[in-house]
């Protein structure tokens, strides 16, 4: 008889309907044979349905129609205006964001600024993810420095070596709380 098959594509279940429709098999007969090569879970009746009508409506492609997606509400515009906004008050919240632009939703915003403007959250301070070039030439700069201490000094020299774990914030000018 009819080998079960596991987890069929989707174009080949639909190849199948499209070859089974152009016999004049009904639909539900055509299910019944999907049913029993393909398993119960393969397609519903109601999908086996719509697509013996596409079928005979002269629909010849078995792939799905493409879609263009949900539009993006995030502009540049917007995202030069949220960087403006933050660059203004490095100590901002998204809450403090929100109030600002009020006709933007809160979970555009954070998108915003963690995906488009590339900041993360670090002590309650948003700063960019990447290390500027001067940061990259001061850690080889520190790590030369190491080197050279180590040819000189030898193991006693790493025994003095606090470490811990860092984080580079790019340099801003205090604020005082008020």
């Amino acid at each position: 008889m009819f080998k079960i098959i596991e987890s069929p594509a989707p174009c080949e279940v639909r190849s199948v309907i499209r070859f089974w429709s152009a016999r004049n098999l009904s639909a539900a007969d055509i299910h019944r044979q999907i049913c029993e090569v393909y398993g119960a879970t393969a397609m519903c009746e109601r999908k086996v349905h719509k697509w013996v009508r596409d079928f005979k409506a002269c629909r010849d492609n078995v792939h799905d129609d493409s879609r263009s997606g949900r539009p993006s509400v995030i502009t540049d515009d917007m995202v030069a205006s949220v960087e403006t906004k933050i660059l203004e008050n490095r100590r901002f919240t998204i809450s403090s964001l929100s109030n600002d632009f009020s006709e933007v939703w809160r979970s555009v915003l954070y998108k915003i600024v963690s995906e488009k403007l590339n900041f993360k959250k670090l002590c309650s301070r948003w700063v960019p993810k990447l290390l500027k070039e001067d940061h990259k030439n001061k850690r080889v700069e520190c790590s030369l420095n190491f080197l050279t201490r180590y040819n000189e000094e030898g193991d006693a020299m790493l025994s003095r070596i606090v470490t811990g774990d860092e984080t580079w914030v790019s340099h801003v000018t205090p604020e005082t709380k008020i």
